[in-house]
Formats: structure tokens, sequence, C-alpha cells
């Protein structure tokens, strides 16, 4: 069981500063100061419009200054027309998830504040306490229709009544700078420029902390360039380049706006991937025919914050099962057994409805180990098991056991066991390696000089034998002796006179051995790979048992926890036919 490291206390780990779950990393106060901060800088505000909490995560990664929290995007993502349909009550939820998520200011697009002047009254309100920066609002009626839908007859509400809607926010907001931006929809409704100013001085002079000018222009010179000629107030300019799309930032900065909002572009992106994505998949009918285009899935754990959620696992849950990883070797093709592996890898033969990896993986289970690698390599699609984290080795008929074990160096940060991909075995001597306190441990079967195999046995198996410094007595019964061994020598080349033990495939590391064993492979690495290693012809065709070998010749002590029978090989034909007779 893992134990608090050192002396921390519980109270200790309380009190030090985590990774958040799921609350706001930037406070309302600190959001809203942002803000106003982008407003007043000398270059234009970048700011991306968002539909739920991972597009704005996506946003803040990306670099832009600010979210738009956009009352279009949230709509179309609840499959809604932008049309008022959905309630304050449900919009503010998908805001408030989209605050919570990222450390840049929010913007809400609170359409026309949901109804007259006391209805914004409670949106400052409800949306200040969610956290986010500020909000829009505009002199649509209610219900409002979306800027750009064709065939609406566009009416507005009078000047005063959207000004008196602007004041009302901003004697409401608690945060003096709680940003009110005021929009008129004056061009949308073909009202031209002269009624444009008009009503963006008013809310200007309501106390609008910026003025957004929407337009559906095809251009930027066609409306805007002389509205923004015109404009003859401090209150800070903010457009939303939808339909004048040429446009660039600079330009617009220039012209004298200090927010530009890109309000749609993610959503009409993501719509196109998933339908590109989702017509090949409907084609080709496998998942592998999309993996071009889409994200791996441990890019969107880092995005919604597993690493976060599994250090804080560590440090505040209630400790089960061991704090190791498990990592199987599952590359290799075996001629010997075809035409068994014809059509799939060792691993994934069954024996009476479970294939071997699957009863590897129950028995890591069952003492606790639940943190599983495996390697794959031929016949790769056919290793595809949930829970699981993979690594292909695509170089199988080339590389060996090492660099295979290699490609998942990332998992050797701390203490992992090693495993063969086709060793069934009793969970009782998963939990003896378990109590080992070496930094290196190899499990070795002393039963292997009690029968006498076969010149043509060991050619065909070709055991991994062991030689150990403190080899048991020999006799029909023995104590185990309570010492421990250490391994001397380990190989297929040893005599079987000179064996005391066969190693079975199954060993584990330390957090200092794995730092021994990454230390050593990256310095061997130096070394041209035309050269012979121990038993290898190169270091890339290696053998795992070649990489103890060395460890041994620098004079590092690999324990040796010994058992006696209780596991079973799957190298031979013969083996498979045995497994079935002998598992239940």
């Amino acid at each position: 069981m893992r134990t608090i490291r050192g002396r921390e206390s519980l109270q200790g780990l309380a009190t030090r500063r985590t990774a958040p779950y799921s609350l706001p990393i930037m406070t309302a106060t600190t959001a809203t100061t942002r803000l106003q901060e982008l407003l007043k800088r000398p270059e234009p505000a970048l700011v991306l419009g968002a539909h739920d909490a991972l597009s704005a995560k996506l946003a803040q990664e990306a670099g832009f200054d600010a979210i738009w929290a956009s009352g279009f995007g949230i709509s179309a993502t609840n499959a809604m027309p932008d049309a008022n349909i959905l309630t304050m009550s449900e919009t503010l939820e998908a805001v408030r998830r989209m605050s919570a998520a990222v450390r840049i200011p929010v913007i809400a697009d609170c359409d026309n504040g949901f109804g007259n002047a006391i209805n914004v009254m409670r949106t400052v309100a409800e949306y200040e306490h969610a956290g986010v920066a500020g909000i829009c609002i505009e002199d649509n009626i209610f219900p409002k229709r979306c800027s750009f839908y064709a065939g609406v007859q566009r009416e507005l509400v009078p000047i005063d009544e959207h000004a008196r809607k602007i004041q009302a926010a901003k004697a409401t907001r608690q945060n003096t700078d709680f940003v009110i931006i005021a929009r008129t929809e004056a061009f949308i409704a073909g009202w031209g420029k002269h009624e444009a100013l008009c009503r963006a001085h008013a809310y200007a002079e309501a106390g609008a902390d910026a003025i957004l000018i929407h337009s559906k222009a095809a251009t930027f010179d066609e409306e805007l360039k002389d509205f923004a000629a015109s404009w003859d107030r401090p209150c800070p300019l903010v457009s939303v380049p939808t339909t004048y799309a040429d446009i660039t930032a600079h330009d617009l900065a220039a012209a004298g706006f200090q927010l530009v909002i890109f309000a749609n572009q993610t959503l009409r992106a993501a719509v196109t991937g998933m339908r590109s994505a989702l017509a090949t998949l409907k084609q080709e009918g496998r998942p592998a025919a999309v993996d071009e285009q889409i994200v791996t899935l441990p890019e969107i754990y880092d995005l919604v914050g597993v690493p976060d959620l599994q250090a804080n696992e560590k440090k505040f849950l209630v400790p089960g099962g061991h704090d190791v990883t498990a990592i199987i070797i599952a590359a290799g093709f075996e001629e010997d057994l075809l035409p068994l592996i014809e059509d799939r890898p060792k691993a994934m033969l069954e024996i009476k409805g479970k294939t071997i990896l699957e009863r590897q993986i129950q028995a890591l289970n069952e003492c606790g180990v639940k943190d599983i690698v495996v390697v794959r390599g031929y016949h790769k699609e056919q290793i595809n098991l949930p829970n699981i984290r993979y690594y292909d080795n695509d170089r199988f008929r080339e590389t060996g056991e090492l660099a295979s074990l290699f490609l998942a160096e990332t998992e050797m940060t701390g203490r992992f066991l090693f495993l063969y991909s086709d060793i069934l075995l009793d969970p009782s001597i998963l939990e003896k390696l378990l109590k080992s306190q070496a930094d290196i441990s190899i499990v070795v079967d002393r039963a292997w000089n009690d029968h006498e195999p076969g010149q043509a046995e060991v050619r065909t198996k070709q055991p991994d034998l062991v030689v150990t410094h403190q080899p048991p007595k020999t006799g029909y019964r023995y104590l185990p002796t309570a010492e421990p061994t250490t391994l001397a020598q380990i190989g297929q080349h040893i005599t079987q006179q000179d064996a005391d033990g066969e190693f079975i495939g199954l060993a584990m590391f330390s957090a200092s051995g794995a730092q021994v064993l990454r230390t050593t492979y990256q310095e061997l690495q130096t070394i041209s790979v035309a050269r012979r290693f121990h038993e290898a012809s190169s270091l890339e065709t290696a053998a795992f048992t070649d990489m103890l070998q060395e460890l041994i010749n620098r004079e590092h002590d690999i324990a040796c926890v010994d058992i006696y029978k209780g596991w079973l090989e799957i190298d031979t034909f013969e083996d498979y036919r045995r497994a079935w007779a002998k598992i239940h």
C-alpha cells in the first residue's frame, strides 16, 4: 500500500496548493481586471468564440486573449436556433463551465439581456457570480433572431430602453471592473450609419465599457470603415468580422477597434471536421480509417486534466492496490506457433474463453495492479482491450524485447513490473514479487532442477536459465532460505548442469532500479548497433535477459524471488495444448 511520503502529514497535504479539478483557475476579480486591461492596451485583443468548456480550453491553448461565450454556438450545440429559445439558466450553465475551465477572461454573449432592464439586473448578478469577466447585451427585441438569419424582419428596442438596460447593468454589478459591452444591430436592421452612431453614443453615455458595432456587410469598407472614422468617444469599439472576413485584426485596430471577436469559426471548424471523419468512418467501417483526421486519446486526456486528476488521487485518496505500472511486451512474432497465430498475436490466443493477455490482466488486477501498459507489434490491431495504454513496435521483425520495452520508456519513472506476454501465472507469484524491497528483482523457478529436459526440448523452448550466488540445496525436500539470493548469470547459453533455476519472464524495478535501467540503456545506445551485446547480435535485437546480464556486469545487484512451479509459458503448440488441459 502507498503511504504518505516522508514526514508529510495529512494536514500538510491538505494545505499544499494543488492543481484544480473543476474550480476556476482565474478568480472573477482577476478576470475582470485582465479584460479591462485588454480594452486599454495599444494592440488589439483577439477573442475567440467558444461553445463549451473544451472549445474554451482550445482557445486558451491557441493563445487567444479572451473567450467569447457565443450565444449562437451554445444554441447550436443544443441543436437549437439562436432565437432566445434557450433560457438564461441554460445559457448560464454553459458559460459557467467555460469560465471554470480557463485562465483567460470570458465574455458572455447575453443576447438582449433575456428581457427588459429588470431581467438584465438578474442577468448581471448571475453572470458576475459565475466568474465571467463581462457580458454583452444587444438592442434586439425579445425574442431576438440571429443577426445573419435571412428573411427576418428586424426590430430594435428604442434607444432609451436599451440605454436604461446599460444603466441597470452598471448599477447591479458588484465589481466595478466587470465589463458591460453594449451591442447595436442598427447596421443589421439596415438603418444606416446615422442610427448606428446615435445608438452607440447613447449607450456610451449610459456607461457602457465598450461598443460592439455589428454588421453583415461583405466588406469592412462598406459600413464600418466610415462608422469608425466618425466615432468620437473614448469608449472602445468591438468588431465581429464574420461576413467581412478578409480584414485582419491589425487593420481593424488601425481603424479604431480594440476587441476583435472571431465568434463562430470554432463551431464551424468542429462541424467540418466531424462530418469528414464520420463520412470516412461510415464508408470504411473501421476506426483506424480516421486516425489521420483525429487527435489521439492522450491529447484529450491532457486537455481535460487527467494528469491533474491522477496527481490528486495519489495525494488525497486512500491508497488501494499497488503503486506500480505493469509493462507487458507483446510485440513479437514466433513462426513455430503458426498456423495458431496466423491472424493474431500470441498474447491473443484463447484458452477456455479468455485470451492469454486477458488472463494476465486478471492476475494483475487481483493483486491490485491496475495501471497496465502493453507494447504491441505483430497484428497490433487485434490487441485493443479497454483501460490499457498502448505503444507500438512496428519494427517487431527487426528488433528484440529490449527495444520493445524501451518504446514505453516514459512509463519507467516509478516502480514497474516487466512481463512477457506468453506467461500464465498464479497471482500468488505476483504477490510475492510485489513484496520485494530490492531495486531490481526477477522471479526464478527453482523447479528447473527437478527434471532433466532433453536436448530437443532445450533447443525448442530456449529457456532463460540462471545461475545465482546462493543456490538452494539440491534434494527432494528443502526449505527455501529466508536470505535473499542474487543473480550471477542469466541467458539461454547456460548449460543445464550449471543452471540452478529458470527466469520465468517476470521482473520488477523500483524507481531507483528503473533509473539505473534507463541510464544504462541510454549509455549503450551510444555504442555502434553492429556490436554484439551479450547473446544478441546487437543492442537493437537484444533480449531483456541481455540487459539483465549487462546490469550484473556493471555490479548492480539483481534479487531473485524464488518460486516452485505455479506458471506456464506458451512457446510451442504442445505448450498451448497443455494449457488447455491444465487451466480451468
